[in-house]
This record gives structure tokens, sequence and C-alpha cells, in this order.
């Protein structure tokens, strides 16, 4: 580059500088036409910064081998806690630092060819931070396909071929690159497809690599990160360990120990929660992520759908004995049969074949729910519903406006600064390499469900089918994410097309809606990496090699440990033969199980149709549809009333989708961390807020993640448990609020009213 500002730094030597003090030549202007993209994103480069160095090798894979194995270790425990990239981007810069302070500096010979590298190629730099970033959130992502490997092994019983269980993993995380390739010149290259939530991201990594000096009396931001981090980790044995009990405590259920009615409404997991509380950070984030790094309204939203449908809803339904639910738990990820017993799904299986008998299915019973599953699945619809007629009455004209530019800009080969920089200083990533993956990708799929005796029951033709649709909606819904920072996931629409045309195979529709909806978000997580490695100036071909090899390392390392689990812990996810206390109770996979019932085995139209019990569920679809509505309209009747758009109904109607698995206390306890942090805390200490808020939350994420795995690996895995005691049991102390409260229902452990 030429025309650099005079720094006292020569153009020879651009490693002394960072990588956002090197401006761009005189001419160039900021011409984005997103302004939060102006003020945020530097408009300058340093092409010289190396990117594939050893440092971002080695710190890039263990980031992203730890951030999946643990994550997927916490995701079988009653309290799943998910760790998020961020951990890792602010971590590995102290170790970038260290590595390039201490390692040799001398040329390295790879054996057996003629390629050199050195192990430290100078200061480390803001492109290595972003790629070994780029790592980590491979690993911090969950492998979709993994649930099905747990359904068919812990659930099921049944055998899996490793091979095709890796296959199956690998697939369908790979198979979202064949689509991003070829809709990446109008959803990365344009500059109106902006990516929102990439902007938080450049925020952090200019704000970590900006010298920080340590404030008078006060710590830096790596100090204050570790010394939560410490409190984290030590605090966390006693939940874990020691006083289990606390992760979830019921109030109404110590004082009212033999009443039913009073366990449903105190019951912090399987009743209402009113009066209940955790002490236990994996119980306020273990479900829905941290509160801290979720905006206000947002939260402010999440908690209203969560009293409508809890505190409203719900309890009308149940205690008018809607579709009979009193003959069943009020909170239950289970399905049962008329009789409230639950459903005995190996009565209705051919078990050579593996998909339903009619005959036994007709003279048994048909699928019945309890009272918050069965809103999940209407909320599930009207969610899909809602997220579209929101998005088209308050971005519409907006998307389509960037649409017709994105698509005239495309045809002129209009850019802005940042895709000229990067085609100025960077080859491009030949479209062939995409089409590679996705046609190798295609056939290894084909072959993963055709193969090895045809376990998983989806024929070829229904990979196609999944294929088509995840192309299909990769381009418009891309663009609603690209522009709005919203999105709908295909689980819905894939589980109910294959449920009409391929019923009575549980298998194959849980393949197919895997396939379908995994294959359309990876695409959208690879886009927006992307989007980010263009806004960070990153060569294109080194962000296509990390994203691939971490994702390839992430699937490996998730399916290892998964693998591990399911045959080293006895009775995993049987909550009816593990001892008491166990945390291994899958609570995700328990409802992806369900789910493989309900829309595989049973099928939409014994459920959802007139064959069914639940038709009346489909009107959920129009509720979603029309919800937004009067918003909008008041919205526009009001202008002047800014709150009335932070109303948002997509939020509002999907928050209390998450129950089950999770209850009413997860609920709770994220409400009241989210109100104090994000309201208290940022109106009174503002300054405190932006420096320390998000730090804080990783921090807390990454003791609770490290104080897990070793507490097991030193004393849980060698049965060496905590004092047995009162505390010791990992329940709130409500068995009565399980129980169900229809006369004559004959239930374990329940009274007989």
């Amino acid at each position: 580059m030429t025309g650099l500002v005079d720094d006292g730094v020569s153009p020879g030597d651009l490693s002394k500088r960072h990588h956002f003090d090197i401006d761009v030549i005189d001419d160039e202007v900021n011409d984005n036409p997103i302004e939060e993209v102006r003020l945020t994103v530097p408009i300058t480069d340093d092409p010289s910064q190396p990117t594939l160095t050893f440092r971002t090798w080695v710190l890039g894979i263990l980031s992203c081998a730890i951030l999946a194995f643990v994550n997927k270790f916490f995701a079988y425990r009653r309290n799943p806690l998910s760790v998020g990239s961020v951990s890792a981007q602010i971590l590995v810069l102290p170790l970038g630092k260290l590595m390039a302070a201490t390692l040799p500096t001398n040329q390295l010979r790879v054996p057996f060819t003629k390629w050199t590298f050195s192990m430290n190629p100078g200061p480390f730099n803001l492109k290595e931070h972003v790629l070994i970033t780029i790592f980590a959130s491979s690993g911090a992502s969950g492998v979709y396909a993994v649930h099905m490997i747990t359904m068919v092994l812990a659930f099921y019983k049944r055998n899996l071929h490793p091979a095709s269980a890796f296959l199956l993993a690998q697939t369908t995380q790979m198979l979202g690159y064949g689509w991003a390739g070829l809709f990446r010149r109008y959803l990365v290259d344009s500059p109106y497809m902006w990516w929102p939530s990439n902007l938080v991201q450049v925020s952090l990594f200019r704000a970590l690599h900006e010298k920080e000096k340590r404030p008078k009396g006060g710590r830096t931001r790596l100090q204050f990160f570790f010394l939560v981090f410490i409190c984290s980790f030590a605090y966390y044995i006693v939940p874990a360990y020691l006083f289990p009990s606390i992760s979830t405590i019921s109030i109404v259920c110590l004082i009212w120990k033999n009443s039913i009615t009073a366990q449903q409404i105190g019951s912090g997991v399987h009743g209402l929660g009113i009066g209940s509380f955790g002490l236990d950070w994996s119980t306020v984030a273990g479900f829905f992520g941290s509160p801290l790094a979720t905006p206000g309204f947002a939260n402010i939203n999440f908690l209203l759908g969560f009293v409508l449908i809890v505190y409203i809803a719900a309890p009308i339904a149940y205690w008018n004995n809607a579709y009979g639910f009193q003959r069943f738990p009020l909170i239950s990820s289970h399905t049962f049969d008329a009789m409230g017993n639950t459903y005995n799904i190996s009565r209705i299986l051919n078990q050579k074949s593996f998909d339903i008998n009619m005959s036994e299915y007709n003279s048994y019973s048909k699928v019945h729910l309890s009272t918050f599953f069965a809103f999940t699945y209407g909320l599930s619809f009207a969610s899909l519903t809602a997220t579209i007629s929101h998005v088209a009455l308050f971005y519409g004209k907006t998307i389509w406006h960037m649409w017709r530019k994105t698509a005239s800009s495309v045809k002129a080969q209009v850019n802005d600064i940042h895709t000229r920089l990067m085609k100025k200083n960077y080859e491009a990533v030949p479209q062939w390499w995409f089409h590679v993956i996705l046609v190798s990708m295609i056939g290894l799929s084909i072959f993963t469900c055709e193969g090895f005796g045809k376990q998983l029951q989806l024929p070829w033709w229904g990979v196609l089918m999944a294929c088509g649709i995840a192309f299909f909606f990769t381009l418009p819904v891309g663009i609603i994410n690209a522009t709005t920072n919203t999105g709908t996931g295909l689980n819905v629409i894939t589980e109910m097309v294959i449920g009409y045309i391929y019923p009575g195979k549980p298998l194959a529709n849980v393949a197919f809606k895997t396939y379908g909806t995994i294959s359309m978000s990876q695409a959208h997580t690879f886009l927006a990496d992307f989007k980010l490695g263009h806004y960070m100036k990153i060569p294109p071909k080194s962000m296509f090699v990390v994203q691939l090899a971490g994702t390839v390392v992430a699937s490996s390392v998730q399916f290892a440990t998964s693998w591990w689990l399911l045959h080293s812990i006895e009775n995993i996810c049987d909550v009816s033969k593990l001892p008491d206390g166990s945390p291994w109770t899958c609570p995700n996979d328990d409802v992806f199980y369900n789910a493989s019932i309900i829309w595989g085995v049973v099928g939409p139209l014994r459920m959802f149709a007139n064959k069914g019990i639940y038709p009346e569920l489909n009107w959920f679809f129009l509720l979603g549809l029309l919800a937004p509505v009067p918003v909008w309209f008041f919205s526009k009747k009001f202008p002047n009333q800014k709150w009335i758009k932070l109303i948002n109904m997509p939020i509002i109607i999907g928050a209390a989708q998450g129950i089950p698995p999770a209850g009413p206390v997860h609920y709770i306890t994220y409400g009241a961390v989210a109100i104090f942090f994000n309201f208290y805390v940022y109106r009174k200490f503002k300054g405190w807020w932006a420096r320390h808020n998000y730090i804080l939350s990783a921090a807390l994420d990454a003791g609770v993640a490290f104080a897990g795995v070793l507490l097991y690996l030193a004393l849980q895995s060698k049965d060496i448990i905590g004092p047995n005691w009162w505390g010791l049991d990992n329940n709130d102390h409500c068995p009565l609020a399980r129980c169900p409260t229809a006369p004559g229902v004959v239930a374990k452990g329940c009274p007989v009213l």
C-alpha cells in the first residue's frame, strides 16, 4: 500500500504497527452505506501481517477442541452450560503475547518437504487473534447431529455404526459451506449485507488490542477476568459437589410437603416456580446463555412472554383440564398414553424395520402431551410465522431496498471501501473450492444414509429434498439475518414435511430435519464469519481454511466426547435408572427423543391433523402471523412513542418454548440477573458496565466450565461423591409436582386421587 500515515514507522517495517493504525491511500473514503459500520469498522489494513502462523494453529485448535469438549460434556447434565467463544477470545490474547515473547524465531523445515515456517514470526497480531477466535467459535457451536446419535443409543437402545455416526456429524456440519459459496457474493461482498452481530466482535477486538493502562486503584480487564474466574471456579464446587440442592430452591415445597397443588405452584423445575430461586450460575445461564450479554429490551420481551404463558395461559389450560391435561405432569418432555402412563414406544414399533406398527398403535393409545410440552409446539408454530410477519412489517421495505441495491451493486460490481481493500490486497477463494465441498458432502450424505444397512432410514431422495429446502431458504433467511440480526430455523418445516411424506420412520425424520436445518444454519454461520473476516481484513483463503479446519475439529471432538460419555456412564439419560442426584439427565436430548416420537413415529397427521388430539394447535400459525400487526400499527400511529417499537412479538411468543427442558426457576434467575445488570447497573454505573460487563459474563462461564470438568475427572468419574446428606440431592425437593391431579390416575410415587 502507498500513502501511509507518517508515524515514524517505515513502510518496510509494518509489523511494529497495530492493524487499525495503518491508514488507506488518501483518495479512499469510508463510503460504506451503513452508518453503524462506518462508525465501528476501521478502513485500514496491513497486508504484511502473517495469519496462518504456528500460534494460530496451536491456540486455535486447542481453543476449538477445549470448547467443543466442555460444551458437549455439559450438554448431558441437568443444567447444561454453553461456554461461548468470548472466553477463548480473551484468554488467548495473553497466551499469544507470551508465545511471541518466548518462542524461538528461527525458521524450521517441515520434514520431507521444502516448506519452512517460524514458530514466532513477530508480535502477536490482530489477524491471528481473529482467526483463533473463529476456531473457538466452531468449537463453541453445537453439533446438532449428536442429539440424534444420543437418541439412538441412549433412548431407543439401538446400535449405530460408529462410522455412520461420525459421518453424520461431519456431513451435516460441512454441507452448509456449499450453500455459502453459492451466495457469498450477495451476502458477504455486498456492503448492504452488514451482519449487525459482527460489530460487537469488531468492537471487542479493537478494545483488546488498543493499549490499556491500569486505572489507579483498579484492575485491567484481564486482571478482572482472572479474579472473577477464580471466584467462579471455587464457588462452583458447592452447587456441583457439596450442596447440589442450592441449584434450585423451592420455598413452597419446603413448607407444604404433602400437597400436590402447592408443589405444582412452587416447584422451580416441574411447576410454576413461584417462590423458587437458584444460587448457581449454571441455573442462571445453563439454558438461555448469559443474561449479561443480551440487550435489556430483549430480556424484558423474553420475561413478558414467560409470564404470559407460565402464569396465565398454561394454568388456565391445566386447571380447566383441556385435552385431559390433569392426567399428566404439569411440565414434562415425555409422551403419555391415555391412562397417564409414559408412552410405551417399543409397543408400537416394529423392532426389525424400526417403523410404526399400525395395528398395535390402533389397539394401544394415541400420543398425549403434558400441558407445557403441548404449548411448546403451539408456540413453535406461532414463533415461525411471527418472525416472518415481524420482519416483513418492520424491515420489509429496508430489506427489499437493500436487496435491490445489493443485486444492482453485484451486477455493476459496485463495492465499498472494505470490499475494495480486500480485492486489492488478497486473492479470493476460488468458487470451485465450494463446489467440490458441496458435491462431495451431498455424495457422502447419501452414502451415510443409504449405507451401513440403511440404519438412518432416510433414502437418497430424502437427502436431496432436505438439501433442496436448505438451498431454497439460505438466501432469503440469510438476507434477513444479514440486515436485521433476526432469523428463523427450519426444524418445524422440515419435521412437518418429512412427517407427512414419510411417516412412521423416526430416524428418517430426525435425519431429514438435521440435514435440512443445520446445513442452512451452518451456511449462515460461515457467511457471518466471512463477513467478520471481511471487516477485519483477513485473507479470504485463510478464513476458509480456518473455518473448515475448525468445523472438522469441533465435529470430531463433540462426536468423540458424546461417544465416550454414552459408553462410559451407566444408564446415562435414563432418569428412572440413574442414582439419586445424578446430573446425567440429558434434558435437551430427552426433548429431541420425544420429538422423534411425535413427528417421526406417530407423525403430524396423527398428532396435529384430524386424526390427532391437537389439531387446534395449528391455529397458532395464524396467531403468530397476526401478533406483530397491532404493534406495527401503533408504532406507525404513535411514532414518537419509541418504546412501542421495542415490543418484539417473536421473542415474546418464543420465550416459553424452552419449557421443557428448562424450568421456571431458570427463567426467574435469568431474569433477576438480567434486570439487575442491564438496567440497574447499566444506568447507575454505566462506566463500570461498559468496561466489565461482558468480561464478567465470560469469566463466570469459564470458571463454572473448568470446575465442572475437573470435578468429574478427579472425583465423580471415580464414584467419589460428596457428603451423604439432604442437600446432596440434585433436585428441588418437590416430588409431588410431577404427579397427575386427575382422579384414578396411577403414577409412581404419587397418591391416587
